[in-house]
This record gives structure tokens, C-alpha cells and sequence, in this order.
């Protein structure tokens, strides 16, 4: 699945940098230090909301549209997430162009 989000996006003219574990994506991040970033919750080594508080504590500005595509559908795991910091939450499967207009929404001025 990683590879179609990557494919999606790419498509669209956005640069692409992937991580298979959470540990890579938060060094991959403050390496880029990205606009907008997707995140799976039940990622290895740091899970989806641990690499968003500590993306949040990181880089203060600009601000990172920080979008969960994941698994877990529970109003408490939800909760957990936005409450980490991500700023939207979606449950898989999901049709790429929702992503696409909350990262939209989220990069646009005002």
C-alpha cells in the first residue's frame, strides 16, 4: 500500500520520501523537514503518534499537515491520535484523492 501512496503523489508533483518503520520517518523528517506527512499508527520501533508528538516538538514552524492513514478504527485510538498532534484521521482503505484535499486544506494560506 505504501508503494500506491507514493506512486499517488508523486503523480501529482509532490517529492516523496518513504519509511517503512517510525524510527526512519522521523529521521527521514528532520532531514526534509516536509510540508505534509502520512503516518500509520501501528507502525515498528515509534508508532504513528509517537513519531507526531515528537514531529510537533521538533519543528514548530511552518506547521506539517500531519494525516493518519491507518488501520485502527476505535473512537479511542482516534482520540489518541489527535490528541498526539495528527491533524487529520483516516481508516483504511481510503480513496487517495480525501488525503489529497486534507493535505490541500491544510497547506493553504489563511
Amino acid at each position: 500500500m505504501l508503494a500506491a501512496y507514493a506512486v499517488f503523489f508523486s503523480n501529482r508533483g509532490f517529492d516523496i520520501r518513504t519509511a517503512t518503520n517510525g524510527g526512519d520517518a522521523l529521521t527521514e523528517y528532520c532531514a526534509w523537514y516536509p510540508a505534509a506527512v502520512l503516518l500509520d499508527i501501528e507502525m515498528p520501533r515509534l508508532d504513528g503518534c509517537e513519531v507526531a508528538r515528537a514531529i510537533r516538538l521538533v519543528r514548530k514552524t511552518p506547521v506539517p499537515v500531519l494525516v493518519a492513514v491507518t488501520g485502527l478504527m476505535s473512537q479511542s485510538e482516534r482520540d489518541e491520535s489527535m490528541g498526539a498532534g495528527l491533524d487529520h484521521y483516516f481508516v483504511k482503505p481510503v480513496l487517495m484523492p480525501l488525503i489529497l484535499a486534507a493535505i490541500n486544506l491544510g497547506l493553504a494560506p489563511g
